[in-house]
């Protein structure tokens, strides 16, 4: 249950990374997105033992396949989306940006505890792909995870997908 809950606070707060690469970048429209995250929890040998006799599998890598709609606003931004700081205890800062690429640092201090970097390349104004590396906690059991990620822009209708609501910090 508690791996359950973790996976659950981590894929919420990185529903929204996907969305950083479109900050300045990108077209209105329909995007595919794809994410797949490598997340290492550290636990008593004991636990892991437990779980390896009753039959139960370490965690692997989760693929998360959506579409996203991105206004003209989204492409206008500057800034990456507005994470929910109260839901995720996180806030994410631009530290370097090129024409082709996007460095941001995220910092977290709610059940999520430390730090991560994101990159980002875009190729074209139709595609970008990038990577994501956090160290830290999560609910208090030591944690490293890693995430790919990429948006290809599919259309300009996006027909019942409803854009995201932006936001300001």
């Amino acid at each position: 249950m508690a791996h359950k809950q973790i996976s659950g606070l981590i894929a919420a707060v990185l529903v929204l990374a996907p969305g950083a690469a479109w900050a300045g970048h990108g077209k209105a429209g329909l995007w595919n997105t794809s994410s797949t995250t490598n997340m290492a929890l550290a636990m008593p040998p004991d636990v892991a033992a437990k779980m390896k006799a009753m039959g139960m599998a370490m965690p692997k890598a989760q693929t998360f396949n959506s579409q996203m709609c991105m206004s003209q606003a989204e492409v206008d931004s500057s800034s990456p989306p507005h994470i929910d700081q109260g839901a995720t205890g996180c806030t994410s800062k631009v530290v370097s940006a090129t024409a082709s690429s996007m460095t941001a640092q995220m910092t977290c201090n709610g059940r999520m505890k430390g730090t991560g970097t994101m990159k980002i390349s875009y190729r074209g104004n139709e595609h970008y792909e990038g990577s994501y590396d956090f160290k830290g906690t999560v609910e208090g059991n030591p944690t490293n995870m890693s995430t790919t990620f990429k948006g290809d822009w599919v259309k300009a209708d996006c027909g019942s997908v409803k854009p995201y609501a932006l936001r300001t910090q």
